[in-house]
């Protein structure tokens, strides 16, 4: 016990040290909170828009996923070379543990993490689009201002 003496003093002089660290910056703290105290830091520069909205949690269900797959290639291969050894005790961990992983698979499916960006939903047209609409009523003519009147060639007249 007695060479685990100066180990055990340094661990309690580290959390003495905390401790009081902790105490004192308490009673120490001036407190007069603001809006520029409380503005997160850019290293100087004021932001100037909101900051962006948090990620899907869709994403962190696929990122946990890839790191699943990193893992069953981890147990994978080493029981692909040695499966003569591992038997059949080998076989049945191999296939519980791509059993829980093919759940975590369709769980994920189901979830709807695999499907990125917006939804994209067909709107019915029928009814929406006048019949006198065409191409020259609807589209506009951008850097003609000024030229005068512009043939389909685009000389003017």
């Amino acid at each position: 016990m007695g060479q685990y003496l100066a180990v055990v003093v340094l661990i309690i002089l580290a959390i003495l040290f905390a401790a009081i660290s902790l105490v004192v910056s308490v009673f120490l703290n001036k407190r007069h909170p603001n809006a520029a105290k409380s503005a997160p830091y850019e290293c100087g520069i004021v932001p100037s828009r909101e900051p962006p909205n948090r990620f899907p949690v869709s994403f962190y269900l696929v990122a946990m996923l890839f790191i699943m797959f990193d893992i069953e290639i981890v147990f994978l291969y080493p029981y692909a070379v040695a499966r003569q050894t591992l038997g059949a005790y080998g076989f049945w961990e191999i296939l519980s543990f791509s059993a829980v992983f093919f759940l975590a698979i369709v769980y994920v499916v189901a979830k709807g993490a695999l499907d990125w960006g917006p939804l994209q939903r067909r709107r019915a047209v029928g009814g929406v689009v006048a019949a006198e609409r065409t191409s020259t009523t609807t589209i506009r003519r951008v850097g003609l201002e000024g030229r005068g009147e512009a043939d389909e060639g685009g000389e003017a007249a």
